[in-house]
């Protein structure tokens, strides 16, 4: 997946150390077949920590109402224990994904699941809603700094194209799946083990992550776990060159509080009210913040985005893309949530239990995807899931208040949830192909950033086209009309991708 981008603009590619015969057979033995235990170890950790990253976007919404009863909390409180963690995860992706290069991926992955873990305890130890709201945004920067982690571990460990699609396509679908299966898991949770063990479930998978990630994640940026082994142990342990003396600290400065601000702004917006000062005030900051951003890159020697990265076509499309898809997908998640359980009157368990079917799909797309990405390439992959879930979308939006799970629902979220399946791998592949070595981390910032971001801004912006429609099973079918709007363009934005990038 290392075609060349052909936009005139796009600088010759940097060589890729993955690409010596030192390290070009990681991941293989030596009569060129796939797999050691430590390129499959590498694969579980790395989908198991997104897995437990994803899961805790989705997962709190149905224990909400347990935890604002027994913590005494307002509904603006409520509202903040989705919002910190957000607001620290998309606040400060670009940067996590970014450590991943500047101090080694074992180190920025340890340092990751740590974060996550140690927040999880204390925030199921929560005795107060103001402690439970900062745990759960310590949670979300350790997840800015993991879940770009888990990417940039897969780009180097398996560094042959067609093994790299394959675990692209693993990570996609359990990153999928995470999102999916979160209403279904709080929902178990809440009923039988009470609300705290939505956040302690974290603490023994995050120890079993610690556990193997120290014993086989390798810190060397450019090395896989052939490599590393081939080094000796000493080898895992030697931090990355050039580590924190290169970090850009303007731009990281001005990127992160411009991102917080942009999605503080955004969210506000959906309680307050578009016109309030509470609500501009912030997105105007944050653009702010963010054109200078832009001018520091343009400035410094070793910029935490080098904007030579966002002039490659591809990686520019692959972005835009997930910007819209990510505004489809979270809001849809979030009216269905609420449309099973205030107008179809389903238990928050029924209700988590009414989205397997969409998760089976997402899986099922994604594991297709994956087969046919090498022959075929990214875009008509892309075009043809955006067409299913745009078609999805508007059959959805046509759901009533007197309606029924089986014929309002099932059908169409199972075409939706199948397209958002088939083009989470391509638009992955496609937004990190390309770059070299000291670059993955950042390309799989860019990427997760892309997706977080779009989400919270379309969440706020549909939650609101929702609200003034009337709210409601009226109000739901608005705003996912609109989502419907945000496929479609995602699906002819794909159009502007290079026929020339394939996953071979």
């Amino acid at each position: 997946m290392r075609a060349a981008d052909p936009s005139p603009s796009t600088p010759p590619p940097t060589p890729d150390p993955a690409s010596s015969p030192a390290i070009r057979g990681a991941g293989r033995d030596t009569t060129g077949r796939p797999s050691t235990p430590a390129t499959t170890a590498i694969l579980v950790i790395a989908c198991v920590a997104q897995f437990m990253v994803i899961l805790d976007v989705s997962v709190m919404n149905v224990a909400l109402p347990a935890m604002r009863a027994e913590l005494r909390m307002s509904a603006a409180g409520q509202q903040w224990i989705v919002n910190a963690y957000t607001l620290g995860f998309a606040g400060l992706l670009l940067l996590g994904g970014r450590a991943a290069d500047l101090v080694g991926t074992r180190r920025a992955f340890l340092t990751g699941v740590t974060a996550f873990t140690l927040a999880s305890l204390v925030g199921g130890l929560a005795s107060s809603g103001s402690l439970l709201v900062a745990a759960r945004a310590v949670q979300g920067i350790g997840g800015a700094v993991l879940a770009p982690a888990t990417l940039t571990l897969l780009m180097q460990t398996f560094t042959e194209p067609a093994a790299r699609t394959r675990a692209i396509g693993a990570w996609s679908a359990v990153m999928a799946a995470g999102g999916a299966v979160g209403g279904v898991v709080g929902g178990l949770l809440t009923e039988y083990a009470g609300w705290r063990w939505v956040l302690f479930v974290n603490v023994p998978i995050g120890a079993g992550l610690l556990a193997a990630a120290a014993a086989y994640v390798p810190v060397a940026a450019a090395h896989g776990p052939a490599a590393a082994a081939a080094c000796g142990p000493a080898a895992a342990r030697t931090p990355a060159p050039g580590g924190l003396r290169r970090l850009d600290l303007p731009g990281a400065l001005s990127v992160t509080a411009g991102l917080t601000a942009l999605v503080y702004g955004t969210i506000a917006g959906g309680t307050h009210g578009w016109g309030e000062w509470v609500v501009w005030g912030p997105l105007a900051a944050g653009a702010l913040l963010l054109a200078a951003f832009v001018g520091i890159e343009a400035r410094v020697a070793h910029p935490l985005v080098p904007l030579a990265i966002l002039r490659r076509r591809t990686v520019a499309t692959a972005n835009l893309l997930v910007l819209g898809m990510g505004a489809a997908a979270f809001s849809m998640w979030f009216m269905l949530s609420l449309y099973f359980q205030q107008d179809l009157r389903l238990s928050a368990l029924r209700a988590g239990l009414a989205f397997i079917p969409g998760s089976v799909a997402i899986i099922v797309g994604a594991q297709t995807a994956t087969r046919l990405l090498a022959r075929t390439g990214p875009r008509p992959l892309i075009v043809t899931g955006m067409t299913l879930s745009t078609v999805g979308f508007v059959w959805l939006s046509r759901i009533s208040a007197d309606g029924s799970y089986v014929t309002d629902v099932l059908g169409p979220f199972v075409l939706a949830t199948l397209g958002a399946g088939l083009s989470l791998t391509p638009v992955t592949a496609a937004a990190t192909s390309g770059t070299a070595a000291n670059e993955a981390g950042l390309a799989s910032g860019l990427v997760n950033t892309s997706r977080q971001v779009g989400g919270a801004l379309g969440l706020a912006l549909l939650g609101t086209i929702a609200a003034h429609a009337g709210g409601g099973a009226a109000g739901y079918g608005r705003a996912l009309l609109v989502a419907a709007g945000f496929t479609a363009a995602a699906g002819a934005g794909a159009l502007a991708l290079p026929r020339a990038e394939r996953g071979r």
